[in-house]
């Protein structure tokens, strides 16, 4: 009788484990369900296509793989939607797109605002000669991106190490020299003599800047004016390329107008590129964030691109394709962040090393009360030539009024010292050493926030603009944005011979590598030499 309802107990107990473990495996088949629902989820949203299959394993192949969400590769990518080519997969390291056109906010708690850490104007809009339009403008007009014009060059205040000061005629003076340098660039080409740089060709027009105010209109001429496409020394600038690089998008005879747009957009300039994907693109299916090439592999066949995942815990694939459209930076071609196997041929890599990557560098600050002038610009001489000369004020009834905003740029050399530095304790107290120069009657309390950010040792960019030193020889342009083995194309602002560091040079360049590659697919005798 014991031994019977030792068996029964254990009969009721075997028969509670078995209905218990059959709740526990249905509960973890819900909870996996749902765990599977939900990557699905978070995969859709953020473009990761989950037909990929994992790196090393078989290849996930597409007819155009275009490496690059920036301006050249959105707009490749739309460009061969044109052209009647849907198969094609857009790889970016980011979780949107955009490239260089990056803000965010900035301020303290309660008085935050929008700033542009890259791109922030619109150079040209259309010619009223020739009514030629800038494209990117085309896009902002679009996409009703809120702009306003500025006057980089009639809304000054000038200041020297002493504190106000006028020197308004030396500053005539020096627009006058930068365009008289322009045309004696353009003359020397015409008379097949060698570029020179702009430095050396001001010396043999008798244009020797001595004093700081000198140095400091100069800078802003040369240096700061071409710190929107350049952000380099003038030494270290061709004075033919600087020339094609102004007069085709400034001059209407030949370009689009000498007008800029400052973006006020609270969504951010890269919204005008983000929105065109938007509508453009099947997330699901052409789309791929949060994916860092490492590897491009090519040959006379095609292409495979091996890429990790730019976030903890997310996975690399192997990616192959007929085409491939390397749309990244000239400083990350320059390096060793991506590997090219084969490594690429003589003649290219010549071309990628002529060109420079320039760092620009804005310096934020914002304070408890707006002290600075009520002008755009306020330039300031330093007998240190580039140390903080061009303060752009953004507290301003056109830009972003009550901001209490005020930004300082340099470029160059002084740029790439302050990103060693790294120092944003060190860095505040020189700004506002200057500062405090400029305005040697007043006591200056610290900022309440500051904000640098940093571009040359950014490793997705390696710089801010792409520079051509001299001499400057145009074929070194035309082998930059040469494809390789007929599979391997490449595009960017650095590609333009003529609007290398304007958004626009990235747009027109994506757009008409897009535009080869389409013809290629389409038909097989406008490939180019697979050799």
């Amino acid at each position: 009788m014991a031994n019977a309802e030792a068996g029964n107990a254990c009969l009721v107990s075997s028969d509670f484990f078995l209905a218990m473990l059959q709740l526990r495996i249905s509960a973890a088949t819900i909870s996996l369900s749902l765990l599977a629902s939900a990557l699905v989820q978070i995969a859709n949203a953020t473009g990761y296509q989950t037909s990929f299959t994992l790196a090393g394993t078989t290849p996930n192949h597409t007819k155009v793989l275009i490496l690059g969400g920036g301006m050249a590769g959105v707009i490749a990518a739309r460009t061969l939607q044109k052209q009647g080519i849907n198969d094609f997969l857009i790889v970016e390291a980011n979780d949107k797109f955009g490239g260089r056109m990056i803000g965010e906010e900035f301020g303290a708690n309660g008085s935050k605002v929008f700033v542009e850490k890259g791109a922030n104007w619109i150079h040209g809009t259309k010619s009223n000669i020739t009514n030629r339009t800038n494209p990117v403008w085309d896009l902002a007009q679009k996409h009703k991106l809120q702009m306003n014009q500025s006057h980089l060059f009639e809304n000054i205040s000038y200041f020297n190490y002493n504190g106000s000061a006028n020197y308004s005629a030396t500053f005539k003076k020096s627009m006058t020299d930068f365009d008289k340098a322009r045309d004696l660039a353009e003359q020397r080409r015409k008379q097949n003599k060698t570029d020179m740089d702009l430095r050396s060709l001001y010396k043999t027009m008798g244009i020797v800047p001595k004093t700081p105010e000198e140095n400091a209109c100069e800078y802003y001429q040369i240096d700061y004016e071409c710190e929107f496409y350049y952000a380099q020394d003038p030494s270290r600038t061709s004075s033919l390329a600087s020339a094609w690089n102004y007069d085709y998008t400034f001059d209407p005879k030949i370009g689009y107008s000498d007008e800029d747009w400052l973006s006020v957009d609270k969504r951010g300039i890269a919204y005008i590129v983000q929105e065109e994907a938007r509508i453009s693109f099947d997330f699901s299916k052409q789309v791929l964030f949060n994916q860092i090439v490492t590897t491009i592999q090519y040959n006379d066949k095609g292409v495979t691109v091996q890429t990790t995942g730019s976030h903890h815990g997310t996975t690399g694939y192997t990616l192959t394709a007929d085409h491939v459209l390397v749309t990244f930076s000239a400083g990350v071609l320059q390096g060793t962040d991506v590997a090219f196997e084969p490594p690429l041929p003589d003649w290219k890599l010549e071309a990628i090393n002529s060109i420079e990557m320039g760092v620009y560098t804005k310096i934020f600050l914002q304070f408890k009360e707006k002290f600075w002038f009520n002008t755009e610009i306020g330039l300031y001489a330093d007998p240190q030539r580039g140390k903080y000369p061009v303060w752009q004020n953004l507290d301003h009834p056109d830009f972003l009024p009550g901001s209490k905003v005020i930004f300082a740029t340099v470029a160059g050399d002084y740029a790439k010292y302050l990103e060693q530095l790294h120092n944003h304790t060190l860095v505040q107290r020189e700004v506002m050493e200057v500062l405090q120069r400029m305005y040697p009657n007043k006591k200056l309390d610290d900022p309440i926030a500051i904000f640098l950010p940093i571009w040359g040792r950014a490793p997705l960019f390696r710089g801010s603009y792409s520079n051509w030193g001299a001499p400057f020889v145009p074929k070194s342009s035309d082998d930059l944005r040469a494809p390789v083995k007929g599979h391997l194309w490449f595009a960017g602002e650095g590609t333009s011979l003529y609007y290398s560091g304007f958004m626009h040079g990235a747009y027109l360049e994506g757009e008409d590598a897009a535009k080869k590659i389409a013809a290629c697919i389409n038909n097989s005798t406008q490939c180019p030499p697979a050799t």
